[in-house]
């Protein structure tokens, strides 16, 4: 079982929450400006990056608020959990730090 951190309600199992994808993509000022191309990159392109990831998630069995997280891709840990507006932390001090306090452990 996965538990997973909600920064207003504490720490609850996996299937109180929905993944809502990459966090902090802006959406485009003029999106009718947009061609093809860069409107498809928009909607359906993300990095899906090996590792350290920002991700969207919303507690849709609880609280029912959004939030962002940074979660390993790879052991699937949460290294921290953050409100919507919060500054986002920094990958490489996430990384390099060997045990985070915000870890949850996959069980």
């Amino acid at each position: 079982m996965l538990l997973i951190e909600c920064p207003y309600c504490g720490v609850r199992d996996e299937s109180e929450f929905t993944y809502s994808g990459e966090a902090h993509i802006v959406r485009p000022l003029e999106p009718s400006a947009l061609s093809d191309k860069e409107w498809a990159d928009y909607l359906f392109y993300r990095s899906n990056p090996k590792g350290l990831h920002r991700e969207m998630w919303y507690h849709s069995a609880g609280c029912r608020r959004y939030f962002n997280a940074v979660r390993d891709t790879v052991t699937y840990k949460f290294k921290c959990v953050y409100k919507i507006g919060d500054s986002q932390p920094n990958l490489d001090e996430l990384s390099s730090s060997a045990k985070h306090p915000a870890d949850v452990e996959a069980k």
